[in-house]
């Protein structure tokens, strides 16, 4: 399942996100053909077709319609697609959306699912999940990762699901206090526990920035020889010749 990446084309969905943008970056930064989807009607549309371009991305603002999604992936082709699509409830109360995450999260990535399964040939579906993420869950957000990671594993493409817990940063550009808050108390207790030997713990839990995890990402996605794959923290760290 190795893919050069000279041969590579990758496409991004959720390009804009923390995590998005910098996958952008890094398959670039190797020359893989990229392609960024832009939500049409984005107050930062310019901006962002602005950054695209200097990367040397293309830029592609197909409407959230299954029609138009499919027409986008059959029209690319991209050899391996990268759903990183998803909000938070303070951005879908100020947009109005209600049941963001069966809407968002889970909606709109199983367009693009459903797309790349008619698209004829099989590209490999990159899906960025979360840890604990199952089908029923009492927490919609892990819910509606794990409904579509069980649609994905019975899909018949090939698939990388990561689940990464906490991604955060000095670089992330919306305002989490409480998130970042988290991040440094678990830091703090998973290094205590790696002291007394708890270095597999830690390795699982642990935080990791958007450019890392986009890093991780695109090496287990166009390095790896399995073309069916689930990913932790420890394996994405692994892939950044981090884990120890």
């Amino acid at each position: 399942m190795a893919t050069s990446f000279s041969t590579a084309k990758a496409l991004v969905v959720g390009a804009t996100g923390y995590t998005g943008s910098a996958l952008v970056a890094a398959l670039r930064s190797r020359n893989v053909s990229t392609v960024a989807h832009l939500r049409p009607g984005s107050s930062d549309a310019a901006a962002w077709r602005e950054r695209f371009s200097i990367l040397g991305a293309t830029v592609d603002e197909s409407p959230w319609e299954p029609a138009a999604i499919a027409a986008m992936v059959a029209a690319h082709k991209p050899t391996v697609i990268f759903s990183c699509l998803g909000t938070t409830r303070r951005r879908a109360a100020q947009e109005g959306i209600e049941k963001p995450y069966e809407r968002v999260d889970y909606g709109l990535t199983k367009q693009v699912l459903d797309a790349a399964m008619a698209a004829g040939h099989s590209p490999r579906f990159v899906y960025l999940s979360a840890i604990g993420a199952k089908d029923p869950s009492p927490t919609p957000y892990l819910a509606a990762r794990g409904r579509l990671e069980r649609e994905l594993l019975a899909s018949g493409l090939p698939y990388l699901i990561v689940r990464p817990a906490f991604i955060t940063g000095d670089d992330r550009p919306e305002d989490r206090p409480v998130e970042r808050f988290l991040a440094s108390a678990m830091a703090a207790l998973l290094a205590g526990v790696a002291a007394v030997g708890g270095g597999k713990l830690r390795d699982r839990y642990a935080t990791l920035s958007g450019s890392q995890l986009a890093e991780g990402m695109v090496g287990l996605a166009l390095m790896s020889r399995d073309a069916k794959a689930v990913a932790d923290v420890a394996e994405i760290r692994a892939a950044l010749g981090e884990a120890r």
